[in-house]
C-alpha cells in the first residue's frame, strides 16, 4: 500500500511539473519543446488535386480511402503511373493504397531532391554554421536511404521528417508486420548507428530488420514483409509530449490509413500484425478502436489484428477490452526496462493509464527473457524477438 501511495505521489508531482512546464495553468500556451504533428497532406497535394486524369479528378490525399486510391492506379497504364510518380513524388510516395513499387520509386525521387537541396544549404556560406551542419546531416541521412535495395514506403521531409521502410516483398507477402516505434524516432534517428556495446536492433530500422530476419529463420517457407513505420510525429525526450496522448491521437488516423493501404495492396497477406514499442503503444492504443476485423484465414478465423506492445508506458485504457474487438493484445516487458518504474496512472490527461503487462489488464503476457533495457527487445537471441516473430507468423503454439 505504501509503495502504491508513493507511486501515486510521484505521478501527481510529475503531473504538476509537466503542467507547469506546458503552461496549462496559464491558458494552455504551447511550450517550447512541444512538437507540431504532421497531419496535413504532403507538398504537391494542391497541384495534384487540380489535375484531371482520364477526365476524372484524382483521389484527394487528404481523405480518399486507400481502396479508392488502389482502384485509381489500377485504371492507369504503367507509363502514366510512372509520370505521376515523377511529377508528384511526395504525393504518390505517401499515398496509402498506391502500388508499393511505385511508392518506392516516388520516394527515391523525393529523397534525391531533398538530398540535393540539403547539400546546397550545407555549402552556402551565407547560412549559419548550425544550419549548414544540420543540412549536411540531412543530406547524409537521405544518402543512406537511397542505397540500392532499400524500399522506402513513405518519406516526408516536413518537420523532423517522417519515413517508413519495408523489409521483404509486400507484393507477394503472406504475412505482414508493422513496427510502430516510440519517442525520439524521426528521419535522422530512424536508422541511427548503435551505441558502443549495442547491437543494431535498437533503432526503428534495426528492429524491423531483426524481426524480418527472425521470421525468415523460424519460417523460411513463408513469404513475409515487415514495415518499420516512423510515419507519425513522435515526442522528443521525456518532455510534456511524452506524458500525454496528444501526438498519439494525431498519429492514430495515419496508422489506420497505413493498415487500410496494406489491405488494398498486399492481396495475398492476412491481417497485418502490429508491434508497438514504448510511446508507439500509445499510438496503437489510440488507433485500436477504429481497427475492424479484416481478411479471415484458417489460422485467424476472426480476422483480428495481433497487437504486441512492449516497453509500454500504458495505452490510455484500463483494460484490453476497451481497445475493441478488432485486436488481440499481447504484452511484454523485460525486468531491466526503466519503463517499469513509471507510475501507471492517468491524472488530468497526464500519464497513460494501466500497465498492459499487469494481471488485471487482459493482455496475453509473453516472455522477454534476455532483453536488456528499454530498446533491447528485438536483440538476437532474446525470448521477446522469438515470441514477437512467432505471433506475427500466427504460430501461437510456439510463443513462450
Amino acid at each position: 500500500m505504501r509503495i502504491e501511495l508513493r507511486r501515486l505521489g510521484v505521478a501527481v508531482l510529475a503531473a504538476v511539473a509537466v503542467l507547469a512546464d506546458t503552461g496549462a495553468a496559464a491558458g494552455g500556451a504551447v511550450a517550447a519543446g512541444e512538437q507540431v504533428p504532421v497531419t496535413a497532406p504532403p507538398a504537391g497535394s494542391d497541384a495534384w488535386n487540380r489535375q484531371l486524369f482520364g477526365g476524372q479528378a484524382p483521389p484527394d490525399p487528404a481523405d480518399a480511402s486507400p481502396a479508392s486510391v488502389a482502384a485509381f492506379f489500377a485504371r492507369l497504364p504503367p507509363v502514366e503511373r510512372q509520370l505521376l510518380a515523377a511529377r508528384y513524388p511526395l504525393v504518390v510516395g505517401n499515398l496509402d493504397g498506391a502500388p508499393p513499387a511505385l511508392r518506392y520509386r516516388a520516394n527515391a525521387l523525393a529523397l534525391a531532391a531533398e538530398r540535393s537541396a540539403a547539400r546546397r544549404t550545407a555549402a552556402d556560406p551565407a547560412r549559419s554554421a548550425a544550419d549548414r551542419s544540420a543540412a549536411a546531416d540531412r543530406a547524409a541521412v537521405c544518402d543512406r536511404l537511397l542505397r540500392p535495395g532499400r524500399r522506402i514506403l513513405a518519406f516526408d521531409p516536413r518537420g523532423r521528417g517522417l519515413v517508413a521502410e519495408v523489409y521483404g516483398d509486400l507484393a507477394s507477402a503472406r504475412r505482414v508486420s508493422v513496427l510502430v516505434p516510440g519517442a525520439d524516432t524521426d528521419l535522422g534517428r530512424f536508422d541511427r548507428e548503435p551505441a558502443p556495446g549495442q547491437d543494431a536492433a535498437h533503432s526503428a530500422a534495426g528492429m524491423g530488420r531483426a524481426l524480418h530476419a527472425e521470421q525468415r529463420r523460424l519460417a523460411p517457407d513463408v513469404r513475409t514483409a515487415v514495415v518499420a513505420w516512423a510515419g507519425y510525429t513522435t515526442p522528443v525526450g521525456l518532455g510534456p509530449d511524452t506524458a500525454t496522448d496528444r501526438l498519439a491521437r494525431a498519429g492514430a488516423p495515419r496508422l489506420r490509413r497505413l493498415l487500410a493501404g496494406l489491405a488494398a495492396t498486399a492481396p495475398d497477406a492476412g491481417v497485418p500484425s502490429l508491434l508497438c514499442h514504448s510511446y508507439g503503444s500509445v499510438v496503437c492504443g489510440a488507433a485500436a478502436p477504429g481497427i475492424r476485423a479484416g481478411r479471415r484465414t484458417a489460422d485467424n478465423p476472426a480476422g483480428v489484428t495481433d497487437m504486441v506492445v512492449f516497453g509500454s508506458p500504458g495505452m490510455c485504457v484500463d483494460h484490453a477490452r476497451q481497445l475493441g474487438d478488432g485486436v488481440r493484445l499481447w504484452a511484454a516487458r523485460d525486468t531491466t526496462d526503466w519503463i517499469g518504474d513509471v507510475p501507471y496512472v492517468e491524472i488530468a490527461g497526464i500519464g497513460h493509464g494501466a500497465d498492459p503487462t499487469g494481471p488485471a489488464f487482459g493482455a496475453r503476457v509473453v516472455s522477454a527473457a534476455g532483453a536488456a533495457g528499454h530498446t533491447g527487445y528485438l536483440s538476437p537471441g532474446t525470448a521477446s524477438l522469438h515470441n514477437f516473430a512467432a505471433i506475427a507468423l500466427g504460430r501461437y503454439g510456439d510463443v513462450r
